[in-house]
């Protein structure tokens, strides 16, 4: 049996400002940060910004798409924010192997969005049951 994947390709989301609006309204988490561009422009933003939970998604997409149920019923990630992201912008994740010695019972990824300019919007590692695999 092959092991893991050595590395895990995301799709490329476009992010938008109506996209931002419906996660709002899906999530109840109307902060004028995300859905309001004059208080928005008043910011250290300068406009609005996307939810991080939402960019967040965009990660665990990606595992689902490379894991399934296996990502879904036994998958953790920890992560950290360290850019925003903003209506327009293009947001590809990726992952790659970290670990996943025969006798472990997981495997790591180092996992990361970015925009389309090359900046890391989200860097993190993702844990996968090994057992699962």
């Amino acid at each position: 049996m092959a092991g893991p994947p050595k590395t895990l390709a995301g799709a490329a989301h476009q992010v938008t400002q109506e996209q931002l609006v419906q996660y709002a309204d899906a999530s109840g988490d109307h902060n004028p940060l995300h859905v309001d561009a004059a208080f928005a422009a008043g910011t250290p933003y300068g406009r609005t910004i996307a939810h991080g939970m939402l960019v967040l998604a965009f990660l665990s997409a990606m595992l689902t798409h490379n894991f399934g149920m296996r990502w879904l019923t036994g998958g953790r990630l920890r992560v950290r924010f360290r850019a925003p992201v903003h209506p327009g912008d293009a947001v590809r994740s990726d992952g790659r192997l970290r670990a996943a010695p025969a006798d472990a019972q997981e495997i790591t990824y180092d996992v990361a969005c970015w925009n389309q300019d090359g900046v890391q919007v989200i860097s993190g590692e993702a844990t996968i049951p090994q057992a699962l695999l």
